[in-house]
């Protein structure tokens, strides 16, 4: 319907205004005259305030549509209906979304809050970790969790070396493994010590830099998850330092 959309507008095709504003039986022509302010007003109800500066947002959509081709009206009805189906369908996934992540806090909010202490996991990441770890006890130590987790590289790498090019084990449980890294992703947005170590292993290899510093920060994360668990205690910066 607009094909230059996504490269001149900077903003998620996906966000609740982008879909409101495909779902509206707006021509291209309609959209290309549309007053700016009113447009602007358009995006900011259905976007709920969030756009910080909505003309400019309006003035790429309408930048975007001049520049974009026509199509011919037969085709254009069938995209309408396409998007309206795909909009519906991706707003049904994102309301059993909020449901289950409703479900899951109530959950949570009867057992400890040892992880969700960590700042930058919430009650999601803490519910994946504790499912797929379950009893603590199952495992000797942390250097237990982390192979289980599939978070180690093999034997036959030289000492602590992991080089760009080392493959993680490809064994273990896929999805303690997704949470922790995904968990470490969030945290080293939170906790400086955990920032630093990212960006420390990001700048040692020339290749791979995130996916292998994230692996890493994951890794040194199961030391922080199996020491909270086991202590039972909620989270303090000191134990940065101690991890």
């Amino acid at each position: 319907k607009c094909n230059t959309f996504s490269q001149e507008v900077n903003s998620s095709t996906f966000g609740n205004a982008m879909m409101e504003l495909f779902l509206e039986k707006f021509s291209l022509e309609e959209l290309a005259d549309m007053p700016l302010e009113e447009l602007a007003e358009f995006l900011q109800t259905k976007g709920k305030n969030r756009f910080g500066d909505p003309k400019c947002v309006a003035s790429t959509i309408q930048k975007a549509v001049r520049s974009s081709y026509r199509l011919d009206k037969v085709v254009e009805d069938s995209i309408d209906i396409l998007l309206g189906t795909s909009i519906a369908v991706i707003r049904t996934y994102q309301q059993q979304i909020k449901e289950l992540e409703k479900s899951i806090k109530r959950i949570m909010d009867g057992l400890s809050q040892t992880l969700e202490s960590i700042h930058g996991i919430g009650p999601v990441f803490a519910a994946g970790i504790i499912a797929e770890i379950g009893q603590i006890e199952r495992f000797d130590d942390e250097t237990k969790i982390a192979k289980y987790a599939g978070l180690y590289w093999r034997t036959h790498q030289s000492g602590r070396f992991i080089a760009e090019n080392t493959s993680l084990s490809r064994n273990g449980n896929h999805y303690l493994r997704y949470y922790l890294v995904e968990a470490a992703n969030s945290v080293r947005r939170h906790i400086s010590d955990y920032q630093e170590y990212y960006v420390k292993k990001y700048n040692e290899v020339p290749k791979h830099q995130h996916k292998r510093a994230l692996v890493l920060t994951a890794r040194k994360l199961v030391r922080l998850v199996d020491a909270l668990l086991r202590s039972h205690q909620l989270f303090t910066p000191e134990r940065c330092v101690k991890v």
